[in-house]
């Protein structure tokens, strides 16, 4: 695996910042009336066929670009070839919609589409065969439509739908056995008791035999019991009306409304479904919390590049930390991916899990980890919320960890996954083999010497499967690891010792007399069978000696929510790390500014003197902290300066300004002031401050 640079974060860290996307906050609905004519005809196109979330994020769109990507998604979703230029689906089912307008329209005041014969033509398509009984003497006007079911839509394998003329005329309408009764059937049932049904059955019987069952129940060769309607009926039928709803995962339409914002054009119709596993770390050599994860797209695009004979894929990982609409933390690194004809079958079989970790603040977040392949244009999402602990003194345990393979890495470098020199490769599935074994990884914090002499951890495995499923326990006694008050326990499970079945696994701290102190869950599976296809984990890793990256990355997330006393001693730590990384000096200055430590910042600063790349950096911050200080005409002199270097930065111009106004220099502050208000409009405090400025230079 190749080592990143350290100019790799530094680009979202020094250059770009935190990057702030869309809101998340959902549009208010369009009303379906209110929709151009197309998009409403695509309602009505799919009406039987579109899940209630799909069309609550369809009537959230609010561009006409946006719906026509939306709907080139909603056929892709149901592409049962996909990677082919034609869509078998969408073509069959607007054929029947066509179909249905033409043929079903007959004796209706409605569209043919709206009609129940329409519905279930739509639906289900062309019967396997119609029996008509529309000539029949002393029977309405009734067709009999006999359909091969696909169970894999919840259908059984054979079942029948009746259509007939209540009261002999108008359109056909769907027979209910239960509401409308076999004596709607008939033309003449007088003397016939509306509860019975077995007089009904007989007197149909002896003028339409074949159409006797049916009118009991839908499902040929099942006879009711008593002659009564079966409840199953109505059950068919919404199994029925769900079937072409099956197996569609509406994720993919609200990923679509969260991340048009992000998301590039052309990405925003090949939304590809992912699986996904996180784990938070507290890093035994720098002592902080990460978080590591590990997503899998269910589907790669590849390219062949033939001077090198190799095959390629591209990702872009843009991860984050949001509570609610705020973006504590954010980053983007690039995952390129190359490898030789021979490793094809492995990659198309097993897939790719791209795993990164990165550090974070206690507190309660949703991480978002969005994953674009430039091969295909494709974008997945892995979404997940996770509680990071603050460092506490009392016993607690992390969330368990489970992998299915362990490698040996240079203590010298943090990558994924990895606990001092051992790296867990993991299945974000959670799956393993029968000849897999299962390493559990936990973290055993605030532990003091007591505990650890005498505590011990208890491993509860425990089936799923119904009736006597397997369940074992495993002790593992602290004092088995050198005393930290943090440590890693490891315990190796084999697979073809545990039945395959669907297992939750409980790890649970006890103390010096057996109590509870802490407990938690994972959940995982033992396959049958003897080999499974585990992705192939690719990640990048970071020589520690570049570690001070992640101690500003800390640093600004603290910053973010206001954590200010946390945020400085990440800077300071960061800093003293590596006193030439230039970048973070910035960020340290510019946060001493803020908190109106200046005397600090300009000591700090001054080191960025006689640096030609950052002369701008250095006039700007160092004017804003003279400014603080009160020293306006030494700070006009820095700001002056820097606005030389780079002359369309509002922040030094709302100083400048601000400083040619405590000096009394009212057209200098208005000219500046003006020019900010130029480049950003949306500055009210600096409106006001311009329009009493204005107001003062009319009175003199």
């Amino acid at each position: 695996m190749k080592r990143s640079k350290v100019n790799r974060l530094f680009l979202i860290l020094g250059l770009i910042g935190l990057v702030i996307i869309n809101s998340w906050a959902l549009n208010a609905s369009i009303k379906e009336k209110d929709l151009p004519k197309k998009y409403r005809d695509f309602l009505d196109l799919v009406a039987y066929i579109i899940l209630p979330e799909e069309k609550e994020v369809f009537l959230q769109l609010t561009t006409d670009r946006d719906r026509d990507l939306f709907i080139e998604s909603f056929w892709k979703q149901r592409d049962p070839t996909p990677g082919t230029p034609q869509n078998e689906f969408r073509e069959e089912h607007i054929r029947r919609f066509n179909y249905a307008n033409k043929f079903f329209k007959r004796n209706s005041p409605r569209e043919g589409w709206r009609t129940d014969m329409g519905r279930f033509y739509i639906i289900l398509g062309p019967p396997a065969s119609i029996e008509r009984f529309e000539g029949t003497l002393g029977i309405h006007p009734t067709q009999v439509w006999y359909y091969y079911g696909d169970p894999a839509k919840g259908l059984p394998t054979h079942f029948a739908l009746v259509f007939f003329q209540r009261g002999g005329a108008g359109e056909y309408r769907l027979y209910d056995p239960v509401s409308d009764g076999p004596g709607a059937l008939l033309v003449n049932s007088q003397g016939i008791a509306p509860e019975d049904y077995e007089a009904f059955y007989e007197k149909i019987r002896e003028l339409a035999p074949t159409l006797a069952d049916v009118s009991l129940t839908r499902l040929p060769g099942e006879f009711p019991y008593n002659f009564q309607p079966s409840p199953r009926n109505n059950i068919l039928l919404a199994d029925i009306l769900k079937s072409p709803k099956k197996n569609i995962n509406p994720s993919y339409a609200t990923h679509f409304l969260e991340y048009k914002g992000l998301v590039s054009t052309e990405y925003m119709t090949n939304y590809v479904e992912s699986m996904g596993t996180v784990a938070i770390i507290r890093d035994p050599l720098m002592g902080i919390p990460f978080v590591h994860f590990a997503v899998s797209p269910k589907k790669i695009s590849l390219d062949y590049y033939e001077p090198k004979d190799q095959y390629f894929c591209n990702f872009t990982l843009n991860a984050s930390l949001r509570q609610g609409d705020n973006i504590i933390l954010q980053y983007q690194r690039n995952y390129p991916f190359y490898f030789d004809p021979e490793q094809l079958p492995r990659i198309k079989g097993n897939g790719l899990a791209i795993e990164d970790s990165f550090p974070g603040i206690e507190g309660e977040y949703k991480l978002i980890v969005l994953l674009q392949n430039s091969i295909g244009k494709e974008f997945c999402v892995y979404e997940k919320n996770i509680v990071i602990p603050p460092p506490s003194n009392q016993p607690r345990l992390g969330i368990p960890l489970l992998a299915y393979k362990v490698q040996s890495y240079s203590q010298e470098i943090h990558i994924p996954f990895k606990i001092f020199q051992q790296k867990y490769i993991v299945d974000p599935s959670n799956t393993f083999a029968v000849e897999d074994t299962i390493w559990v990884v936990t973290q055993v914090n605030g532990l003091e010497r007591e505990l650890w002499e005498q505590g011990k951890l208890r491993l509860v495995v425990r089936g799923l499967k119904a009736g006597e499923a397997f369940e074992k326990a495993y002790n593992i006694f602290l004092n088995t690891y050198p005393f930290r008050q943090s440590i890693f326990v490891s315990y190796s499970l084999s697979a073809n010792k545990l039945p395959p079945d669907y297992y939750e696994l409980w790890v649970q701290l006890l103390g010096i007399d057996g109590s509870l102190l802490d407990e938690k869950k994972v959940n995982f599976i033992v396959s049958p069978m003897k080999a499974v296809s585990h992705p192939i984990a690719h990640s990048k890793a970071m020589p520690l000696r570049n570690n001070f990256l992640y101690f500003f990355m800390q640093a600004q997330a603290y910053e973010k929510v206001g954590l200010l006393d946390k945020a400085q001693s990440a800077y300071q730590r960061g800093f003293n790390l590596n006193p030439n990384y230039k970048e973070g000096l910035v960020f340290f200055a510019n946060f001493l500014n803020k908190t109106k430590q200046f005397d600090d910042c300009l000591q700090l600063i001054s080191k960025l003197r006689d640096d030609e790349k950052f002369r701008f950096q250095y006039h700007l911050i160092r004017g804003q902290a003279l400014m603080g200080k009160g020293n306006y005409a030494e700070a006009i002199t820095e700001l002056e300066e820097g606005n030389r270097i780079y002359n369309s930065d509002t922040s030094l111009l709302n100083s400048l300004g601000y400083c040619y106004y405590q000096s009394g220099e009212l057209q200098k502050a208005q000219k500046v002031l003006q020019a900010s208000l130029k480049l950003n409009q949306k500055q009210p405090n600096i409106q006001k401050m311009l329009t009493y400025i204005e107001r003062a230079l009319k009175e003199k």
